[in-house]
């Protein structure tokens, strides 16, 4: 028999049922809660990386052309390739004649000339080089060309999990087969935040001045930067096929926000997008600690063991992104197939908790046995028996079709 066991409450809190909320993002179905800021663009995916939540999306696995935004996949790659000592970053890298012919945003490279990495990098970040860019991908490529690069860039990023981009080049140039999805996007932005975190401050530089006859091409086009928002990454995108787009970052307090969109006609339009999701995402939800790490959560039943419950808990502390508003309430289901049958070792997986706040999609937590539960004794055993076999005989025929419909 499946139970269910269903609390609805509002904002004012007690440590009670209250403590069964967590947010989480297991396989999160899309909110179907429109938002100004989604009307204009292609797709669009807003994850809060602290509690590990879908705040919003919309079409994020599409495969799009990224435009500048595949740069990200580039920088990833050189910084792991400083990391594992294949280069440096004071090294000089030779630009040749294919990368000085990129048009577009570039850093106005010469060929024959020699640039340190650093500056190619900070050439990426800040000023959207495609010149600086493909200079890094030959450097790093297995045969010396950018479409070799791409090609590692394809294979890396499936061993990263983004399973919906496909390089041509190193820097978004249109291309035929060149795409990426916002989800992948945005996983690409926590890779680089997580996996760099010595490197990660470059992207919230406002300004880089690479060549001095080159004073107005100085300025990082990430409009978030300068609004005190807590914007501190990572990359603007723009192409005709493209539109304009951004992967986002921004952190305020201890929560972090990584977004992706794209598909905007206008540049103004980018701004007043970005801008709308990091408020949003900061004024309407907020992190909440509800229960301390092994603290008990609820109870299931048990059956034919020395014990007639077993406690259950999360593991780990009990975190919540709730909706600000006091009228928002959420509704916690403890779900399980029971009586549960013993014997139950402690740290089984016999519950799950499936949490629905209004404004976020459905989240379902893990629940555990806080302790053993072994067989109880032979009378014990009988006892249960007959206790089940007395409520068959009062409940009578189960209907099953009904029960399949209510499980």
């Amino acid at each position: 028999m499946r139970l269910a066991c269903t609390y609805a409450y509002r904002s004012a809190l007690k440590h009670s049922v209250a403590l069964f909320c967590l947010a989480s993002a297991f396989a999160l179905p899309t909110p179907k809660t429109a938002h100004a800021f989604d009307a204009d663009v292609s797709a669009i995916h807003v994850y809060d990386l602290t509690t590990d939540t879908v705040l919003f999306s919309r079409d994020a696995d599409l495969p799009l052309p990224p435009a500048s935004m595949s740069k990200l996949m580039t920088l990833y790659l050189a910084f792991e390739a400083i990391r594992d000592g294949r280069l440096r970053m004071d090294e000089e890298l030779r630009v040749s004649q294919h990368a000085m012919n990129y048009g577009g945003s570039t850093l106005f490279l010469r060929a024959g000339e020699r640039v340190k990495v650093e500056d190619l990098l900070r050439g990426i970040i800040v000023l959207s080089g495609n010149d600086a860019c493909a200079v890094i991908a030959e450097a790093l490529s297995p045969d010396g060309s950018e479409i070799g690069f791409a090609r590692l860039m394809t294979e890396r990023a499936q061993q990263l999990g983004l399973d919906h981009s496909q390089f041509r080049n190193s820097n978004g140039w249109p291309a035929p087969g060149h795409f990426m999805s916002m989800r992948d996007l945005t996983l690409l932005g926590q890779h680089l935040i997580e996996d760099f975190p010595e490197y990660y401050p470059m992207f919230s530089e406002a300004e880089f001045l690479f060549d001095e006859n080159e004073r107005d091409n100085r300025f990082n086009r990430n409009p978030l930067l300068r609004l005190g928002i807590g914007a501190d990454g990572l990359k603007t995108g723009h192409t005709n096929e493209a539109g304009y787009g951004l992967v986002g970052s921004a952190k305020q307090g201890e929560r972090r926000v990584i977004f992706a969109f794209s598909g905007l006609q206008r540049e103004s339009q980018r701004s007043e997008v970005a801008e709308a999701i990091v408020n949003w995402s900061f004024r309407q939800f907020t992190q909440r600690t509800l229960a301390a790490e092994g603290e008990t959560i609820g109870q299931a039943d048990v059956f034919m063991g020395n014990s007639k419950q077993v406690n259950l808990v999360a593991d780990g502390p009990v975190e919540l992104l709730l909706p600000s508003s006091s009228s928002q309430g959420y509704k916690a289901e403890l779900v399980y197939d029971g009586p549960i049958r013993a014997p139950i070792a402690k740290g089984d997986q016999v519950a799950t908790l499936v949490v629905d706040a209004e404004g976020l999609p459905p989240a379902e937590v893990p629940l555990y046995a806080q302790d053993d539960v072994p067989l109880g004794g032979f009378a014990k055993r009988m006892f249960a028996v007959t206790q089940m076999l007395i409520k068959r005989i009062q409940n009578g025929p189960v209907d099953e079709a009904a029960s399949a419909t209510s499980n």
